[in-house]
């Protein structure tokens, strides 16, 4: 049975193979430092599951000491030059789209129809992880499509793989790291507590109120984490699962999924989603290194109100 661990050893090679690059671009002054962030991060991919906690914990420090005092410095060099890229890009139009739109579509397409294959009465992939395993197999459908159109070379991927993870270094990160600190502070009980909290100063005895209170609060709670991940188990322990599912009946699977579109709404509007909104402006050499989110703010606040009008009227109906 395919598992999340087949996605981390995918994970852990690619990663391993950034830090191999890094190691072997002599000109690069920071090559070393490099090296030695994305190969520890390759460690806890592919071994991360056999390793005792306090390792793990023990790589996470030493990639925060390779980044802090040493520091990654700027991306690599690219694959191909401006020139070849354009050249590219007039050849073959809006198909270049068709890697990157496979994405999605094999990604839905195996998370409806991975799901019933069995092998000798086994299941193919895990049925928890049904999701995750397509997407890992699309992604891989799309850099195959991708090569074989563009007959790139065989070292393009990882050598475009590694420009880009160095550009945007320790904040590629960054998610997982929230993610986990989302599920440290929902063991720690955070989420009674907010529950608490809210129920001294909302009155919760009507179901919009709860549905506004937990969509706000995702989208609260992302904008102080700077991730989604972080605030979901924190506000559904707190409010999604007492309230809108226990109190009022609601359906957990709707509150689940347009929860998580709620907090995606405070991803727009934070600096400390800092993989999503400073990164980019840095890429792109903007004066202002806030101007995606303040482009973004107007989309997250209207998303937001539509997030928590498709709850109320989807939640308690099914």
């Amino acid at each position: 049975m395919i598992g999340l661990e087949a996605v981390y050893v995918l994970m852990g090679l690619m990663v391993a193979g950034i830090a191999i690059v890094n190691f072997a671009d002599r000109p690069d002054r920071k090559r070393l430092n490099k090296a030695a962030f994305w190969g520890i991060y390759a460690v806890t991919f592919l071994f991360g599951t056999h390793l005792p906690d306090f390792v793990n914990g023990l790589l996470v420090i030493g990639m925060v000491l390779v980044s802090s005092i040493g520091g990654l410095g700027r991306g690599g060099p690219e694959s191909a030059t401006r020139e070849e890229r354009e050249a590219s890009a007039r050849r073959w139009g809006s198909r270049l789209f068709l890697p990157a739109l496979l994405i999605p579509a094999v990604t839905v397409a195996g998370t409806f129809g991975l799901g019933d294959v069995r092998v000798h009465g086994v299941p193919l992939v895990d049925p928890s992880q049904v999701t995750v395993i397509s997407l890992a197999l699309a992604t891989l459908v799309a850099l195959a499509v991708g090569m074989v159109m563009l007959r790139a070379p065989v070292r393009a991927p990882i050598v475009e793989a590694r420009r880009l993870m160095d550009s945007v270094g320790w904040a590629a990160v960054l998610p997982q790291m929230l993610a986990a600190l989302g599920a440290l502070f929902a063991l720690a009980g955070v989420g009674h507590v907010v529950s608490t909290l809210v129920n001294e100063w909302i009155p919760l005895d009507r179901a919009i109120v709860v549905v506004i209170t937990y969509a706000v609060g995702m989208a609260l709670f992302t904008i102080v984490m700077g991730n989604a991940f972080a605030a979901f188990p924190v506000m559904t322990a707190g409010i999604g699962l007492p309230l809108i599912v226990g109190k009022f009946g609601g359906d957990p699977a709707i509150m689940a999924a347009i929860g998580m579109l709620s907090g995606y709404c405070g991803t727009l509007m934070t600096p400390m989603a800092a993989n999503f909104n400073i990164v980019p402006a840095a890429l792109l050499e903007l004066p202002d290194q806030n101007a995606v989110i303040k482009v973004q703010i107007p989309t997250g606040i209207v998303l937001l109100a539509v997030n928590i009008a498709l709850m109320y009227f989807l939640v308690f109906r099914y």
